[in-house]
């Protein structure tokens, strides 16, 4: 059993999945409010710094679905930029277990890394509201600055 810090949009489906899925596993999540967080590119590079940069970004960002924000087009500068200003686009969830962090959900990676134990439904990464009924997720905030 692991203490898993868990940064997440509240309110989110999918989010809501995966937290489940931990806290059948066994796992104590400590839930963390991803848009709220003071993040700054030391406290984002702590996650993201061994993936490439397309890899940071969350897909379903309206921003990114509406092809307003190219994560492949992005240098490292632009994109860390991008994230600190506007986290709705930070993939997620980010998860940290004692000095480890991991970015997303991948659940056989999660399996490996602190264990998910046999059964239960997968939940994988992205929005459920594809899959199955599901009541609509709050709106992003704003953006400000």
């Amino acid at each position: 059993m692991a203490e898993v810090v868990f940064w997440e949009m509240p309110g989110c489906g999918g989010d809501a999945r995966q937290k489940a899925r931990l806290r059948a596993a066994g796992h104590v999540v400590v839930e963390r409010d991803l848009l709220g967080e003071p993040w700054n590119v030391a406290s984002l590079l702590a996650f993201l710094d061994p993936l490439p940069v397309a890899a940071w970004f969350n897909r379903a960002a309206p921003r990114i679905k509406a092809g307003e924000v190219v994560p492949e087009a992005m240098t490292r500068e632009a994109a860390l930029a991008a994230l600190i200003a506007e986290p709705l686009l930070i993939r997620r969830p980010l998860m940290r277990v004692g000095e480890e962090r991991r970015v997303g959900f991948d659940e056989a990676a999660v399996d490996a890394w602190i264990g998910l134990g046999l059964g239960g439904m997968p939940v994988g990464e992205g929005c459920p509201k594809e899959e199955e009924p599901h009541p609509p997720c709050p709106p992003p905030p704003p953006i400000t600055g």
